[in-house]
Order: structure tokens, then C-alpha cells, then sequence
């Protein structure tokens, strides 16, 4: 068999080099080249023959696989209906945004429910856990708790207790004796991410994986360990706001791009039932730049308001602030505004937010981001009771979306009476709603503003 060569690996972004070298050529960064040893050198040649698997056809039914409900019925939404067994989930999120908290207050949930479940801190005290966890009010829940890097001395004890569900926090300080090189490093997050895995599936125990984020929100170390596992999910929010967004962007046992909302209190996290009413519970008087976005998080509708500013500026070069949305969304659709509308934003500086700091992603929010900048720029405020969606595309014309029922449904549970939103064919069971159906950008701007 072949000698393995050695493997020369950046840590900052893990690409892989023939040879050391003073500079990344993938990201530019300076002496954060390593050299690793290689995991395997493959298989060496096999005189026998495998073993004949076991075929099935597609048509072959079989049982869903059961799941088991935390009676957190946010963390139940995004996972897909509960907890399945020998699942493998890896949660990200900044840090100090509240991994730890939510994961003890899962544990605990779930340990409650009946599961024996084990906690595992890589990178606190059991001390510092168990004072978390009198804080949350958490600590006569059946919790085995333990504080530990070896991962091989991890397994031995998981496999020995054989617990249902093991939280591992985090990835990123667990290491292998059998890998030469430090904890967080690429070799070790992969190893240690398919020791875990592959435990998972042979044991049958649900795994929950925490993993550390970059400067840019991505999970730190190979991108291979999100394909590894089966659900990956985000924690967001913003620092100033108390609002939490647990987002799910893989799932195979789920819907992806589900969300479950959580309010961070005194108490830890608080579930919240009816998300869209809160983030407009501090909307008053209407005022010009703020319009309501009827969005579509996962399968859930959600209410947010979007807010603009749009003021002169002083600088040669104007300001395009955004919060909450892409930015590069905003630069197109200022140029539809220009080019097909006669609406110039040039020499004015544009500030744009989504209030109660939710990430809105869908395409539907275009109209109402140009509504608000419409509405901050000509100083008219929209009537309260409205809301507003749909896409804009390059040519000013405004694109059906999905799920418009449900929208519309929502907003007039919360006491909205109209909609301005692209022409398309009525919905049923929204007669009470007075919709506006608007084919193209330039008539909202001469209908809604008087502006063009």
C-alpha cells in the first residue's frame, strides 16, 4: 500500500495544499498553514469478496420513524415534530447569543419527558453548568452531566450509559488522540464530527452537536460536517433585541427553512406562540418609511414591519445602510425605482431596517421594501391596517408569490383590513380583506404615492 503523503491544510478556511506556504491562496490569510497528518491511507487491497446488500424497491412502505416531543413546542416546530432517535443535529450560532441556554433548557425538557439524556461541556466547568442551570430553575431535572475533550473517553462512557439523547458542547474542543494535530483544527472537527455520527447510527442515541461560527456567520471548520449530520440549525438575533431565531437550514427528517421563535428573558428562553403580534406590538402611530410585510417563514406566516429613512446627504458618496435584509437586494431595487419609475435616490443617503431584528430572506419582500423607501422619500405614511408583498422583477412588474391565503389569513387575524399586492386571482376565505392588485411598480408609485 502506498505511503500517504502529508497534508498541508489552512485554518482559517480549510483548504487544502500540496505543500506549506506563508500565505493562503483561497483566502488571502497569513500563517495559518499547518501541516496534518492524514487521517487514513485508504484500504489496502481485499482478495475476498464483500458481502450481497439488501435491495428495496421505491415503492416499499415503512413506519415514519417515531419521535419524541421536549413539550418546547417552538424547538418541536423546527425539528420537524420532535426529536427522532440516532439523529445527528448541529446547532450554530454567535457567540453569546444563547447555545448553551437553550440546548440545557432542551436537555432538561427532554429529560423530563422521560429520555435519559447526558450533557457534555467541552468548554465549561460542570460548576458553571450546574449555576446555569439553577438559574434557569433547571437543576432537579434528570440531567447526567459531565465535562470532558477525550472524545474517546466520551464514547466509552456514553456507550457504557447508553443514553437516548447526548448534547456535545462544543465541536470545536473535543479532539482524537489518533489525530496529530490541536482541538478546533479541520482535521479534528472532521474526525471528531464522524466518530459522532457514525456512534449515533450504530448506537442508536440522538446526538446534538454545538458548533462555533465565523466572522461571517458560517459554522466554523469543513463544510463536510454539515453534510455529515441530518438537521442543521442556526441560532440568530441580534444583541439589542431580546427576540431569538432558531432557523432550520437542512433537515431530512423536517420541512428546512422552519423557525422557531424565543424571547430571552431573566428566566432563560421564553417560547413565543404568536411571534407576529409581538414584533409589531411596539408599532404605534403610523409614520412615513414603516410599512408591515406579510411574510412566509418555513410553513409559518409572520408579520414584520420594515423601516426606511431616506434623508440627503452630505457626502459625495451616499449611504446605503441596511439591517435585517440584503443589501444587495436594496441596490436592485433603488435601480427599478430609477430606471423604470423615474424615482432617482441619487445624493440621498437610504437607511433600512427590520424592526425586532428578524432576517428576512424571501423575494416577496420586495415590494414592501420599495413602499417604504417610497413612503420615507415622498414623507406618506400607508394606513395602518395595511400590509403589503409580492416580488419585483428587473422590469418593474410585479411577480406572484406563494402562500398568498396564508398571508392574507394572517394579517387579518391581527386586525389588518387591507393588502396592496400583485394582480393574481382572489383568494378564498379573505372576502372581509379590501386587496389591491397592483400589475407593475409604476402603478403603486402613481397610485399609492402620486409620485413618478
Amino acid at each position: 500500500m502506498a505511503k500517504a503523503l502529508p497534508q498541508f491544510t489552512c485554518t482559517a478556511c480549510g483548504a487544502t495544499h500540496r505543500k506549506w506556504a506563508g500565505r493562503c491562496d483561497a483566502c488571502g490569510g497569513w500563517n495559518c498553514i499547518i501541516e496534518e497528518a492524514p487521517l487514513s491511507a485508504g484500504p489496502g487491497p481485499r482478495t475476498t469478496k464483500g458481502r450481497q446488500i439488501t435491495l428495496s424497491t421505491l415503492a416499499d412502505s415503512e413506519a415514519p420513524p417515531p419521535r419524541r416531543t421536549s413539550g418546547i413546542a417552538e424547538l418541536d416546530r423546527v425539528l420537524g415534530g420532535g426529536l427522532v432517535a440516532a439523529s445527528a443535529i448541529l446547532v450554530g450560532g454567535d457567540p453569546g447569543i444563547g447555545k448553551s441556554t437553550l440546548l440545557l433548557q432542551a436537555v432538561a425538557a427532554f429529560a423530563n419527558s422521560g429520555l435519559n439524556c447526558m450533557y457534555i461541556s467541552g468548554e465549561e466547568a460542570a460548576a458553571q453548568v450546574r449555576l446555569r442551570a439553577s438559574r434557569l430553575g433547571l437543576a432537579q431535572a434528570p440531567v447526567q452531566l459531565g465535562a470532558e475533550t477525550n472524545l474517546r473517553d466520551i464514547l466509552t462512557t456514553v456507550d457504557s450509559e447508553r443514553p437516548d439523547l447526548v448534547v456535545i458542547d462544543s465541536i470545536q474542543t473535543m479532539w482524537l488522540d489518533s489525530v496529530d494535530s490541536a482541538p478546533g483544527s479541520v482535521s479534528q472537527v472532521r474526525a471528531a464530527a464522524h466518530e459522532l455520527v457514525s456512534f449515533a447510527k450504530r448506537r442508536g442515541v440522538s446526538v446534538i452537536i454545538v458548533g462555533h461560527v465565523t466572522k461571517e456567520g458560517q459554522i466554523a471548520g469543513p463544510r463536510v460536517v454539515e453534510h455529515m449530520v441530518d438537521t442543521v440549525l442556526y441560532f440568530e438575533g441580534e444583541r439589542g433585541h431580546q427576540f431569538r431565531i432558531l432557523r432550520a437550514v437542512k433537515n431530512r427528517f423536517g420541512p428546512a427553512d422552519e423557525i422557531g421563535v424565543f424571547e430571552m428573558t431573566g428566566a432563560g428562553l421564553a417560547e413565543v406562540a404568536n411571534p407576529s403580534a409581538l414584533f409589531l406590538s411596539e408599532r404605534g402611530t403610523p409614520a412615513p418609511g414603516s410599512v408591515v410585510f406579510a411574510g412566509i417563514e418555513g410553513t409559518r406566516p409572520m408579520l414584520t414591519e420594515i423601516q426606511a429613512l431616506v434623508a440627503p446627504s452630505p457626502l459625495g458618496t451616499p449611504r446605503r445602510t441596511v439591517v435585517g435584509l440584503d443589501s444587495a437586494r436594496l441596490s436592485t431595487i433603488l435601480a427599478v425605482l430609477e430606471a423604470r419609475c423615474g424615482i432617482p435616490f441619487a445624493g440621498m443617503d437610504v437607511f433600512l431596517n427590520v424592526a425586532g431584528g428578524m432576517r428576512v430572506h424571501e423575494p416577496a419582500a420586495d415590494l414592501a421594501v420599495a413602499c417604504a423607501l417610497l413612503s420615507a422619500r415622498e414623507d406618506i405614511a400607508l394606513p395602518a391596517d395595511t400590509v403589503v408583498f409580492g416580488e419585483i422583477s428587473l422590469s418593474g412588474a410585479l411577480r406572484p408569490v406563494a402562500q398568498t391565503e396564508n398571508r392574507l389569513k394572517e394579517a387579518q387575524k391581527l386586525g389588518f383590513c387591507a393588502a396592496i399586492a400583485p394582480t393574481l386571482a382572489k383568494p378564498s376565505g379573505v372576502d372581509e380583506m379590501s386587496l389591491r392588485q397592483m400589475p407593475d411598480l409604476a402603478e403603486v408609485v402613481g397610485q399609492i404615492f402620486g409620485a413618478g
